[in-house]
């Protein structure tokens, strides 16, 4: 897998330049994933931008995309890395990237423009828990921040690894926890990462006659837990009694 240059023709020599940083492993999502995430963010951010995608497999990706290795996370010979992979998008040096990074999970639907998210100021930018909002925990699904920043967070889990993965859930917990105690971690204006399960869906019982819709002032659409975008156009939930009409909309964003 080897980098190329985008259309604007920068190179990682350029500091200021804006990083859309996604990552893909494993069979569960298909290099489409990627593809379409590059149109979404090419229809809604102006100007100049990288697009990267760290992983195992750039095989059907389309040649826009920058594909790089998943970073090695270092955990000891035979433990399961997981989720806690994206820890590695802060390498003290990412393949030379320089400028901002904005990270995006694979399976967000992006609904409008996303300038604001490099212009919004702060150090370190992420989702504040939508079921918990009095938790310091954020959610992982779009972040933001200057690459190389953040070098010690993932050097701290190297070090500590086996504590921190006995005492925290995932990767977007201990992030949020380390950042915070550094005075580092701020959170996106409320309803710009609307989650398509808590904001979306119709509450019971008009979710039989009405279809999700898009939530006031969303800019990116968040699916987690048992929906995902090609099941949340059909109006498909994976957990039992979880009616849900399709939502046709998603069609029109979630495209190349």
């Amino acid at each position: 897998m080897r980098p190329h240059l985008n259309n604007s023709g920068y190179t990682s020599a350029d500091k200021s330049e804006r990083v859309i940083l996604c990552m893909k492993w494993g069979t569960k999502y298909g290099p489409e994933y990627v593809n379409r995430l590059y149109g979404m963010v090419r229809r809604h951010l102006r100007g100049d931008f990288r697009f990267v995608c760290l992983t195992d497999d750039g095989n059907g990706v389309r040649p826009e995309v920058e594909c790089f290795p998943i970073p090695d996370l270092k955990l000891p010979d035979g433990l399961p890395e997981r989720g806690w992979k994206k820890l590695t998008t802060f390498e003290p040096d990412l393949y030379g990237l320089r400028g901002t990074a904005l990270f995006l999970d694979l399976d967000v639907v992006i609904v409008d423009d996303i300038d604001c998210f490099f212009d919004y100021p702060g150090e370190f930018l992420i989702i504040h828990d939508w079921k918990r909002p009095w938790r310091v925990t954020g959610n992982s699904s779009v972040y933001r921040f200057e690459i190389g920043a953040h070098a010690d967070v993932l050097e701290l889990f190297r070090q500590t690894q086996e504590t921190v993965r006995k005492n925290v859930r995932n990767e977007q917990a201990y992030l949020s926890d380390v950042l915070h105690k550094q005075g580092k971690l701020q959170y996106w204006p409320e309803d710009w990462c609307s989650s398509y399960k808590y904001h979306c869906i119709p509450n019971w019982p008009s979710n039989y006659w009405q279809e999700p819709h898009i939530a006031s002032g969303a800019k990116i659409v968040i699916f987690h837990g048992e929906v995902n975008p090609p099941d949340a156009l059909i109006g498909k939930r994976n957990r039992a009694l979880r009616f849900v009409r399709p939502a046709p909309w998603i069609a029109d964003h979630w495209a190349e």
